[in-house]
């Protein structure tokens, strides 16, 4: 059975009708047949958990491992061969040999930022479903053509917010949909942390294990220093969006699943270009105004109840009360009375059944998972605008049907960046 007959059955079966699963602790081994074949790209940190994660569902097989760092692809496969002794998987330096495989039917992407939402159309039109990290792409535009692609190919993607799936966000959201501290107004958002100190630059040769014009792929190009590289380039504005852009996804996440903000009109940024080389801000402060609610980012937690503790946080404010939160728990605040539940509000939510399995599931029964791409474009895009506020050093007004800044030529120049001409794939 190919692939695709493989997914229409899956499809078709009474149990993916009903939107039965069965989670991996029951499942056993899967029959071959009924395997999702599974490439990754892109092996750093985050890439080898993608891994690890996929390679303990029994209904998974990991078919291809790709990464432009050959010390990174090797490192991995030998981790695989520790989990799976008899793996057959094939390793590559270009995605798109993946891609050209009919046998794969979808793809995890850990690559930095500035390549995520190229691998991810051009696996969309190859046939591929595709678990992509967060952010969701590198520019506001660049998530416009994913959701198009993703749209015209008919395939599934999930961002990796792998805290989405936790119970404590679950329940945040059903305590603040129920109304239990009535109607939010304002929302505080904060994470802290300072991006290291780098440089100064260290020009040199690409190392030979390295393909760094393919690193670079369709970001501007540059010579090669370490401290652009693997994990540090986060905190380059070529490549990423620092602190910042690295962990709004995380914690915007449970707004977007407790209240889903609507119609954004103002964005104002303000915050200091760090030490050394890098240029993604050291800290960034972003106020966002919305129909009827107020967002604010902070980089040191705000002087409200409970944040000081919390290096990373969400505080909402209603007419009725306030709740905070971080990732793994939570308070209410309702009439001086500080709480950890709210018990007469119902279980409202369907748990996830994980944060892969929740990706597999849709897969097999072609529906849509929780963090998928629609939701978190809607999540990822005030970031975006965010670090385009920063960048420009003034407030920006928003077009929220238009999805252009009003009347402003040198802010909408920021929503796309031009790919270099020999990586412009899609």
């Amino acid at each position: 059975m190919n692939a695709l007959n493989r997914r229409d059955f899956l499809k078709k079966s009474s149990l993916a009708a009903l939107g039965f699963t069965i989670l991996p602790s029951l499942a056993g081994k899967a029959a071959p047949s009924d395997r999702l074949r599974v490439a990754h790209i892109g092996l750093g940190g985050m890439g080898n958990n993608h891994m690890n994660w996929f390679a303990n569902l029994p209904e998974v097989e990991i078919a291809a491992l790709c990464d432009v760092d050959s010390n990174h692809l090797n490192a991995t496969i030998e981790k695989l061969k520790t989990k799976q002794p008899n793996t057959q998987v094939k390793g590559y330096s270009d995605f798109r040999h993946i891609l050209d495989r009919n046998d794969i039917d979808a793809i995890t992407c850990a690559t930095p930022d500035h390549w995520h939402a190229q691998i991810a159309i051009l696996a969309f039109q190859a046939g591929k479903d595709v678990y992509g990290e967060k952010p969701l792409s590198f520019s506001v535009k660049e998530g416009q053509k994913m959701l198009k692609a993703q749209k015209k190919y008919d395939r599934v993607f999930q961002l990796g917010t792998q805290i989405h799936a936790g119970d404590n966000y679950h329940r945040v959201a059903e305590i603040i949909k129920a109304g239990a501290i009535g109607k939010v107004h304002t929302v505080r958002l904060w994470k802290t942390g300072f991006p290291p100190v780098l440089g100064p630059s260290n020009f040199q040769t690409p190392p030979s294990e390295l393909n760094w014009d393919m690193w670079l792929g369709p970001a501007p190009y540059s010579q090669y220093s370490p401290e652009k590289c693997h994990f540090t380039y986060r905190y380059f504005l070529e490549y990423s969006g620092g602190v910042f852009q690295d962990f709004w996804c995380h914690i915007a996440d449970i707004v977007w699943m407790s209240i889903n903000p609507q119609n954004l009109r103002k964005i104002k940024a303000k915050g200091e270009k760090p030490e050394g080389v890098g240029d993604a801000p050291k800290w960034i402060d972003v106020d966002y105004e919305f129909d009827d609610l107020k967002i604010h980012w902070t980089s040191t937690p705000p002087n409200v109840p409970g944040a000081a503790s919390r290096g990373i946080g969400a505080y909402f404010e209603g007419d009725k009360g306030t709740l905070i939160c971080d990732y793994g728990s939570k308070e209410i605040t309702i009439n001086g009375v500080v709480m950890k539940d709210v018990p007469e509000v119902p279980v409202t939510i369907i748990r996830s059944p994980g944060h892969q399995q929740d990706f597999v599931n849709a897969v097999k029964n072609r529906t849509e998972p929780e963090s998928n791409l629609e939701y978190a474009r809607r999540m990822t895009m005030p970031m975006h605008l965010g670090l385009i506020s920063y960048r420009l050093g003034r407030e920006l007004h928003w077009n929220p049907k238009k999805e252009k800044f009003k009347g402003d030529k040198e802010a909408n120049s920021y929503l796309f960046r031009p790919y270099r001409k020999e990586w412009d794939l899609i």
